[in-house]
């Protein structure tokens, strides 16, 4: 449930005393309450992203170790092989 809630009587009186019609005015007021209610980001909506981002993070990582790893081992080995021959 969003946290924000807009006046719509009060918007609606502001039109109407704009010049709108009473039904321009509460559609006019109904649509904005609609589109501010349907853009906000809810907590619930930064956890869920949050918790992907932290997959994501973690399999990156996860894949860094897999290249990392044999990488390492394999300049170790090259390392001692130079060392030998020198």
């Amino acid at each position: 449930m969003n946290a924000i809630a807009i006046d719509t009587l009060r918007y609606v009186k502001r039109l109407r005393a704009a010049g709108f019609t009473e039904e321009q005015a509460e559609v006019q007021a109904e649509a904005l309450s609609e589109a501010v209610r349907d853009s906000l980001v809810t907590k619930d909506d930064l956890r869920e992203a949050v918790a992907e981002l932290r997959v994501e993070i973690r399999d990156q990582h996860n894949n860094m170790i897999r290249w990392l790893v044999p990488m390492l081992i394999g300049q170790t080995a090259l390392l001692a092989a130079l060392v030998k021959l020198l």
